[in-house]
């Protein structure tokens, strides 16, 4: 890989990990130690995510216009300032609520301008350049919930002098190395999501797409209870706070160290609609195992499970997006697909919590189950008229 993209993939990962301290504790920060119900840690939540698919539309609208530099610059600016208020006023819920929004937001201007950058920077490397900083998040996912954890038992506040620590090591980084990327790098590379939100000639296509992503965002709803609602039932349970992290060490590491065997895999089963139902099979079958889970290992069983899951569907959503798009409309479909996992991860939390605290988890894992089943069904059937109107061409 070129010597730019090594250096995206170590600011990813810095930044990633820093993140990766607080993300997965939020909902046990908020309901544990503030006293609020897991409703409202999903609200919260669901406002976090929010900020994040604006942050997400902007800076890949600005990417097009203006210096990547300079918007990163702002975006980790935000996110920084925040995390730093985080750091001092996280003992109170309104200053908690306000500030975690403010880092949603800050993080979503930066993350599409840098996935763009990987590609522009590197245009000759295809897929292996976004792989690559794919794979940098995973990595600093599992660093930072490996660390998180243990920190985190020892005081929740080192885990916010943690998280903005890092971001201020991401920022000294983009703000000393990142400048001379401007001018490497290709400004029609990548075509904004709002520019080309008003483009779409193929209704069919659009059509197809927003079937597919139906089931995509139930996938989100059900998988984002594993950093809500499962969460805090593991510390209900006994399970220590370290060990709850450790399960995001996991995932993060497989993610990374596994991409061998999926490759295996996937040469071999080619198809991206039989990745979505085989990994929806084995996303289904971690939750039944998560349901009967009493304790640590039962847990870290059906989280290896649930990556492996995890490591099928997800890239075929928005490579069947790929395929779907119509010329010089790729990048907005691919908007579609992250707004989309985005929204998912903002309603569920708030769905989960809402389910646990009218009723119970039980009824939660038995209405996920009841979701999983729809990936099946908007997977068969969302390119059925575009295969019609191919026919009939």
């Amino acid at each position: 890989m070129p010597k730019q993209i090594w250096l995206l993939v170590i600011a990813t990962t810095i930044n990633v990990t820093g993140g990766s301290f607080l993300w997965p504790l939020n909902t046990i920060y908020m309901h544990n130690e503030l006293g609020k119900s897991l409703a409202f840690a999903g609200f919260i939540l669901m406002f976090n995510q929010g900020a994040g698919i604006v942050g997400n539309l902007l800076g890949g609208g600005l990417f097009d216009r203006y210096s990547a530099y300079k918007i990163i610059l702002i975006g980790t600016g935000i996110a920084l300032s925040s995390a730093i208020g985080l750091s001092f006023l996280h003992e109170s819920i309104t200053a908690y609520s306000i500030l975690l929004v403010f880092i949603g937001f800050g993080s979503g201007i930066t993350w599409p301008v840098m996935f763009a950058m990987a590609g522009s920077l590197w245009p000759e490397g295809g897929r292996r350049a976004f792989n690559a900083v794919y794979v940098a998040q995973n990595l600093g996912v599992a660093l930072g919930a490996t660390i998180g954890g243990y920190v985190a038992s020892i005081s929740f506040d080192l885990i916010f002098i943690a998280n903005a620590s890092l971001f201020a090591v991401f920022f000294s980084i983009v703000l000393f190395t990142f400048k001379p990327m401007d001018k490497d790098k290709d400004r029609q590379m990548h075509t904004s999501v709002l520019q080309q939100s008003g483009k779409v000639k193929s209704k069919s296509a659009l059509i197809a797409l927003l079937i597919l992503c139906s089931g995509f965002l139930l996938t989100w709803i059900a998988y984002s209870q594993w950093q809500s609602t499962i969460a805090s039932y593991t510390q209900d349970i006994g399970i220590p706070l370290e060990l709850y992290s450790a399960l995001w060490a996991i995932n993060g590491f497989l993610i990374v160290l596994g991409q061998p065997l999926l490759k295996w895999m996937t040469d071999r089963v080619t198809s991206e609609k039989m990745h979505i139902y085989i990994g929806t099979v084995i996303l289904i079958i971690s939750f039944l195992i998560a349901m009967f889970a009493e304790d640590f290992t039962m847990f870290a069983v059906a989280m290896t499970i649930l990556t492996a899951g995890e490591m099928l569907v997800w890239p075929a959503i928005p490579s069947l997006a790929n395929k779907l798009a119509p010329p010089g409309r790729a990048g907005f479909y691919q908007g579609v697909v992250n707004s989309v996992g985005a929204a998912g991860r903002m309603v569920g939390p708030l769905f989960g919590g809402l389910i646990v605290d009218l009723y119970n988890i039980e009824l939660l894992f038995f209405i996920i189950f009841a979701l999983l089943v729809i990936p099946f069904i908007t997977t068969k059937l969302y390119d059925r008229n575009v295969k019609a109107k191919k026919q009939t061409a």
